[in-house]
């Protein structure tokens, strides 16, 4: 018996026994005079009995037949064994001309195991343990986000932060994320820090060849190669949850960091890279804690700057055609007559792009002299664009 129906009883018994009016019983179980002269009546004749509802008990007037039910979880279960609830529910009505709500086909299927709720089917991902000692692993990810709200176009975040301390260690806001982006990124990072044991990053393009029926190259991406060169690891993690320390920054940043730039007026990429390294101070004091062990594991950079310069560029190897031609970058590129570049026809030669735009064509170390014949200013036609960096794609698309 439930509680109301028990406060019920109290109330008529009062009223019979002339301790309480009809009125004031009426208003404390909330009914009007009229259904509590019904219900006193009733409780006259049937006592208790009579103040439990009616239908209790007794199976719904719209239940439908068990039949019914038995056979729609049957084509559930033969036919539409992997169709959510919604589908199966319109499939059934369409084919077959049973109508079954879809929450009513949902409780059928949870009772007869043929669904999972959605709380059901969550995966819980193992907690990793932090790395021990500081500069041991960098994990490393960007976050396309609108960082200075409605004051500036959307733009991307490049975020380095310590496994082992989750310092930042690096920060940058660029258009999107690109090779190099990256590149400028890990100049500033190893600058300031040295080089670290390892990176930990997604399968972005910039730092995995995903396709596997890729046949130019190496099969190593320009940044992998350049980590390479500076005696770096970079790892690829298998899901976002595995490099969870960065992911979790990312979206404290999308909190703090927006609200920051909002009060000191940022609106621009370059107003917000100079802003960030103040930030990147007070953040690390707030929420920096220590490694287990002290050792600091960042190799010292031993690289003169231009030596850097060479490491940190995109780098391809490109045939000589017999009019001492090659193409690079949508370009057509005719070397100068010389006593070297005579005896290219046929051989590979490695055009060096920098991110200053700077373009060199070197052979064996040499710098060989050179002018652009043609280049193509058209938008490549079906270029395939990742999602995140389809809306830097756009803005030259727009602009013309």
């Amino acid at each position: 018996m439930s509680e109301r129906d028990l406060k019920r009883i109290e109330v008529l018994t009062e009223i019979l026994a002339g301790r309480r009016t009809v009125e004031s019983g009426a208003a404390v179980m909330g009914l009007a005079w009229r259904q509590t002269f019904r219900l006193l009546a009733r409780y006259k004749e049937l006592g208790v009995a009579s103040v439990m509802h009616q239908a209790r008990g007794r199976a719904s007037n719209r239940q439908m037949n068990p039949d019914v039910r038995e056979y729609a979880v049957e084509l559930v279960r033969t036919r539409y064994a992997d169709f959510g609830p919604t589908l199966a529910a319109e499939v059934l009505l369409e084919k077959h001309g049973i109508k079954v709500g879809r929450e009513t086909l949902q409780r059928w299927m949870v009772e007869d195991g043929l669904w999972l709720s959605r709380k059901q089917r969550r995966t819980f991902h193992q907690p990793r343990l932090r790395r021990e000692s500081y500069g041991e692993l960098v994990q490393i990810g960007g976050s396309e986000h609108r960082w200075f709200e409605q004051r500036g176009e959307p733009c991307t975040l490049l975020v380095f932060i310590d496994d082992a301390t989750s310092r930042l260690m690096q920060l940058r806001f660029v258009p999107s994320e690109s090779t190099s982006s990256y590149f400028e990124a890990l100049r500033g990072y190893l600058e300031t820090h040295g080089c670290p044991v390892a990176f930990y990053s997604d399968k972005h393009s910039v730092f995995r060849v995903n396709r596997s029926e890729a046949k130019g190259g190496t099969g190593m991406t320009q940044f992998g190669r350049a980590l390479t060169e500076l005696n770096i690891e970079i790892i690829c993690a298998n899901s976002s949850q595995a490099k969870g320390r960065v992911e979790r920054a990312n979206r404290t940043l999308q909190d703090r960091l927006v609200k920051e730039l909002r009060i000191e007026n940022v609106s621009s990429i370059e107003a917000g890279n100079a802003f960030l390294p103040d930030f990147v101070g007070r953040f690390n004091e707030r929420f920096a804690i220590r490694p287990a062990k002290t050792n600091d594991l960042h190799q010292q950079l031993r690289l003169k700057p231009d030596r850097l310069d060479d490491v940190l560029c995109h780098r391809e190897q490109r045939h000589v055609g017999e009019q001492l031609t090659l193409a690079c970058d949508r370009k057509q590129l005719i070397l100068d007559r010389s006593t070297v570049s005579d005896e290219l026809s046929g051989q590979y030669v490695h055009p060096y792009d920098f991110p200053d735009g700077r373009l060199e064509v070197r052979w064996k170390g040499r710098v060989l002299p050179y002018r652009t014949f043609h280049k193509d200013q058209r938008v490549n036609a079906a270029a395939i664009i990742e999602n995140k960096r389809l809306g830097h794609a756009l803005s030259p698309i727009k602009a013309q």
